[in-house]
C-alpha cells in the first residue's frame, strides 16, 4: 500500500473498517492533486479557466426515494417517519456496509478527514472514503477543511462511505433501486452507493446534523443562507430554489457567512460548511460576479458542456440538466467571513416567489406567523418549461427543507419561535414574485425594489413608519419604503380587479390551511392561532 501525500493515511483505522487491503489510500490530497488524478484517470477535463468539469452519471440530483434512515432503539420514536424518512432495517445496513466495504477493498481509495460546524464547541470530525478524486474534491470544498497539525490522532465522529460503482440489489439489501444514502444515527455513518451525485454526501451530513444538533445541542439548524453588516449585525435568508435566496444574501456591503446551511446557537450563526455548492444553469459575470469568478482552478463544475469548438462553459445548456452545478471553498468569495460566525440574527428573511400576486412585496410577522410561515416553506412556481402549463403551481416545504428533517417540522419551528422571542430579531417575509396580477396578468417585482426594502428593514428604516394589516394572512405591511413607490406596498392596490384579488387570496389561504393540516396535530397553539384567515 501506498499513500499519495506527505500525510499518513490512518491505516489502522481503515483496517478496522477493512480496507487494508486497498491497492492504494490518497489520503488528504490537495486539490490540484485530485484535479490532476481525475483528468489522468479520463474522469473529468478542465475549462478554459482551469477548473475541473466531471459528470455524475446517471443521476444529476438527488434521489428522495432512495434516501432512509436506520429505525432502532434511537430513531423509532424521535425520526418524523413520512415520504422523506423512510425506515431500514439495521440488518440491511450492516449488510450494505460489509458489502460496499468489501466492494472498495481491492480498490484505489480516496480517504479525507474533514469537519462540520465552524462554531468549535458543536464541531464534529468526519471521515469520508470516495471511489474517485473528484468526489474527493467535491468534500475538500464543501467540508470544513483542518489544519495539518489537527489531523494528528484525528478520531472521526461520523462516516461517509461513498462508491458510486456499488451498486445494491433490492431484493436482498432492502433498497428500492440500485442506488441508496443510509444513514444511522446510531453507527453514525452514512451509505451512498450507485449514484455519482456528490450532493448525496453535503445533504446526508446536513440531515445529520438537523437531527443531532437540536436534539444534542440545543442549536436550530436551518437551511438558509446568512450574512452580516458592518455593525455586526446578522441577517438570515430563508428561501426555496428560485426565491433569490443566494442573489439577496450576496450584498457587496455585507460579509457572507454561508450560503445553504447554518446553526442558531445562544448567542452565534455559524456555518455548518465550507465551502459552497452554487447552481450554474444560466450563470453570467453580469448578474452572479462572485460565483462566476469562482470557477477556477479547484472548483469543480457538474453537468456542464462547453460551447461548440472551445473549452467555454455553455452556461445556458440543459443538455445533461438544468440541476448544474459548481463548488468551490468559501475562500473563493472575496466578501466571505473567517471564521464564518456571525452573531445571533438581528433580521429574518422568508423569501417567497408567489406567482399569484397575492402576498405582500415586504411584510412583518409576529414570532407566531414566523412559525407558522417556517413551518409551511411556501413558493409558487410557474412551470414554463412544460407546454401550455401557465398557472402558477404551489409548493410547500417545511421549514424550506423537510427533505433533510428528521425530527417533525414543529420542533424546529418551535426553537425557532423561542429564539425570536428571546433574541427580539424582527421577521420579514419578502415576495420577489408577481405584483398587479398573478402570473400571466402581472409582472415580476423589480430587483431593484426588492433590494431596496430588504436594505431598509437592514438598516432600520422601517422602525418608524406605518403599517396596516393584510386581511388574510394577518402580516403587516408598510405603508411607506425608502425607494420603493408606495402604491406596491399593499398587493390588493396593484390589481385592477380587487374582487378578484380578495378570491386569489382567500384561495391561496385555503392551499396553506389544506397544507398545514398534516402537521397541525404537532403544532402549539401559537403557530395554530397564525393560520390564515380563508
Amino acid at each position: 500500500m501506498s499513500v499519495s501525500t506527505m500525510l499518513a493515511a490512518p491505516t489502522s483505522a481503515l483496517k478496522t473498517l477493512g480496507l487494508s487491503t486497498s491497492k492504494k489510500i490518497h489520503y488528504q490530497l490537495s486539490p490540484a492533486e485530485l484535479t490532476e488524478q481525475t483528468v489522468q484517470r479520463g474522469e473529468g477535463v478542465l475549462n478554459d479557466t482551469g477548473a475541473l468539469l466531471i459528470n455524475t452519471g446517471k443521476f444529476t440530483g438527488r434521489s428522495p426515494k432512495d434516501k432512509f434512515t436506520v429505525k432502532d432503539a434511537l430513531t423509532e420514536n424521535t425520526v418524523h417517519w413520512n415520504d422523506f424518512n423512510i425506515p431500514f432495517e439495521e440488518k440491511n445496513f450492516f449488510q450494505l456496509k460489509e458489502k460496499m466495504l468489501a466492494y472498495l477493498a481491492d480498490k484505489e481509495i480516496w480517504v479525507r478527514d474533514c469537519f462540520a460546524c465552524a462554531e468549535e464547541a458543536y464541531r464534529l470530525k468526519l471521515r469520508v472514503i470516495n471511489e474517485n478524486p473528484w468526489s474527493n474534491l467535491f468534500c475538500f470544498n464543501m467540508f470544513i477543511r483542518p489544519e495539518e497539525q489537527q489531523l494528528e490522532d484525528f478520531t472521526p465522529h461520523w462516516h461517509i462511505i461513498q462508491a458510486p460503482g456499488f451498486k445494491a440489489d433490492p431484493a436482498v439489501d432492502g433498497t428500492r433501486a440500485e442506488n441508496f444514502a443510509v444513514i444511522s444515527f446510531t453507527h453514525k455513518t452514512i451509505l451512498i452507493g450507485g449514484t455519482g451525485y456528490t450532493g448525496e454526501m453535503k445533504k446526508g451530513i446536513f440531515t445529520m446534523l438537523n437531527f443531532v444538533l437540536p436534539t444534542r445541542a440545543n442549536v436550530l439548524s436551518m437551511h438558509c443562507s446568512a450574512n452580516m453588516g458592518t455593525a455586526g449585525d446578522t441577517a438570515i435568508f430563508f428561501g426555496l430554489s428560485g426565491t433569490g435566496k443566494t442573489t439577496l444574501s450576496a450584498d457587496p456591503n455585507r460579509k457572507l457567512i454561508g450560503d445553504d446551511e447554518h446553526g442558531w446557537t445562544n448567542d452565534s450563526v455559524f456555518n455548518f460548511e465550507g465551502g459552497c455548492y452554487a447552481k450554474c444553469i444560466d450563470l453570467s459575470e453580469e448578474k452572479e460576479p462572485e460565483i462566476y469568478r469562482a470557477i477556477r482552478p479547484g472548483a469543480l463544475v457538474e453537468n456542464v458542456t462547453f460551447i461548440d469548438g472551445t473549452s467555454k462553459i455553455d452556461f445556458s445548456s440543459k443538455k445533461i440538466t438544468e440541476n448544474t452545478r459548481v463548488s468551490y471553498p468559501l475562500s473563493y468569495i472575496s466578501n466571505a467571513l473567517e471564521p464564518s460566525i456571525g452573531k445571533t440574527p438581528k433580521n429574518i428573511f422568508f423569501l417567497t416567489c408567489d406567482a399569484y400576486g397575492v402576498l405582500p412585496p415586504i411584510s412583518k410577522l409576529s414570532a407566531g406567523q414566523a412559525m407558522y410561515q417556517f413551518i409551511s416553506g411556501y413558493t409558487a412556481k410557474v412551470a414554463g418549461t412544460e407546454a401550455g402549463v401557465t398557472e402558477p403551481k404551489s409548493t410547500f416545504s417545511a421549514c424550506f427543507g423537510a427533505p433533510f428533517l428528521p425530527l417533525h417540522p414543529a420542533q424546529y419551528a418551535e426553537m425557532l419561535g423561542k429564539k425570536i422571542h428571546e433574541s427580539h430579531a424582527n421577521v420579514w417575509m419578502v415576495n420577489t414574485g408577481w405584483t398587479g396580477g398573478p402570473y400571466g396578468v402581472g409582472s415580476r417585482m423589480k430587483l431593484a425594489y426588492t433590494r431596496a426594502m430588504i436594505t431598509a428593514a437592514l438598516n432600520g428604516d422601517l422602525n418608524d413608519v406605518g403599517f396596516e394589516d393584510h386581511p388574510v394572512f394577518g402580516m403587516i405591511m408598510p405603508t411607506s419604503c425608502p425607494g420603493v413607490p408606495s402604491e406596491i406596498l399593499n398587493p390588493r392596490n396593484t390589481w385592477t380587479d380587487k374582487d378578484a384579488y380578495d378570491a386569489m387570496a382567500k384561495n391561496l389561504a385555503g392551499q396553506f390551511i389544506k397544507n398545514f393540516e398534516k402537521y397541525a396535530s404537532g403544532a402549539n397553539a401559537e403557530i395554530l392561532a397564525a393560520a390564515p384567515k380563508a
